[in-house]
């Protein structure tokens, strides 16, 4: 079966049903493992610098893991922040919005909204 409404919102003739599926779970994957994976990382590198005991590594170690911290809120927000410069380009742009939104709906959290 094919998705027509999402798909005429792009400029295509239809869209597989199983894509925004497969999309959705991709980006639920990325958003959710890859920060809990950088956190995890961050602390075994303050970890590492902690058990050496030596000043530097310390602060060498906390440096990376703030580092690793912030990429990780940018990956768990990035779905938010893509959603947000749709909405704005599309009311900027004067473009249908609903139709732009639901598409996007569609994609990233695979609502039924196609």
């Amino acid at each position: 079966m094919f998705i027509l409404s999402c798909a005429g919102a792009i400029g295509i003739d239809s869209i597989p049903e199983a894509l925004p599926a497969v999309t959705s779970i991709i980006v639920k994957v990325i958003q959710f493992v890859v920060p809990v994976l950088l956190i995890i990382f961050g602390m075994l590198d303050l970890g590492k610098a902690v058990t050496a005991q030596k000043e530097d590594e310390i602060k060498k170690g906390q440096q990376t893991f703030m580092k690793r911290a912030i990429a990780a809120a940018l990956v768990f927000f990035v779905v938010s922040i893509v959603t947000l410069i749709v909405n704005v380009l599309a009311n900027a742009t004067g473009e249908d919005n609903n139709s732009m939104t639901e598409c996007l709906d569609c994609f990233i959290q695979n609502n039924g909204s196609c």
